[in-house]
């Protein structure tokens, strides 16, 4: 950008100065404002300044409250992720694998094997809220490698089980295929 001389600025500008006098009496009342006693606009006083504080300060307060009740709370999954990031992996890895098995273990769900079938969804559950207590004692503080370790075992209990009932209900088809299979008429 190159630099303009003033008297470049100034020729550019020609004409568009305002040149009109002020209107008559102008300089009197002007003078006459100027000499009378003079109020301070811009002097603060403590009145003045207490109410728009404390409105301030109430805003304040209510984003506070508001922020407090309307943020959700951190789910208990959140909280154990802090505190020890591997018990999540671990439970997403367990999970995954009980689920699939309790799947298996529902599509055997016979006549034959549907007491063995519901005992184990309720033993399942038994294991499942023992889990919930052991989460709970981590967020609280409890030792946590005992917690982890107790919750390891958890889910290798959960799986045992499943494993040993799905054996179970295999041995049951297989009595049940050879009876049917010597009974005669």
């Amino acid at each position: 950008m190159k630099e303009d001389n003033i008297e470049d600025i100034f020729k550019n500008l020609k004409g568009t100065f305002n040149t009109e006098e002020p209107s008559f009496g102008h300089q009197h009342r002007f003078l006459e404002k100027l000499n009378s006693k003079p109020r301070s606009v811009f002097k603060p006083t403590k009145k003045s300044l207490w109410k728009p504080l404390s409105i301030a300060a109430s805003i304040v307060f209510i984003c506070a409250l508001a922020t407090l009740y309307l943020m959700p709370a951190k789910t208990t999954t959140e909280q154990i992720t802090e505190i020890a990031p591997v018990v999540t992996e671990t439970k997403f890895y367990f999970a995954n694998l009980v689920r699939e098995q309790v799947k298996e273990l529902k599509k055997e769900d016979a006549p034959e094997t549907k007491q063995i079938v519901d005992d184990t969804l309720l033993q399942l559950d038994k294991l499942e809220k023992d889990y919930t207590k052991l989460e709970q004692n981590l967020i609280n503080g409890g030792s946590s490698k005992l917690i982890l370790s107790a919750i390891i075992t958890n889910f290798q209990t959960r799986i045992d089980l499943v494993k040993e009932v799905m054996k179970q209900i295999e041995t049951i088809k297989n009595l049940k295929q050879y009876n049917d299979e010597n009974f005669t008429i």
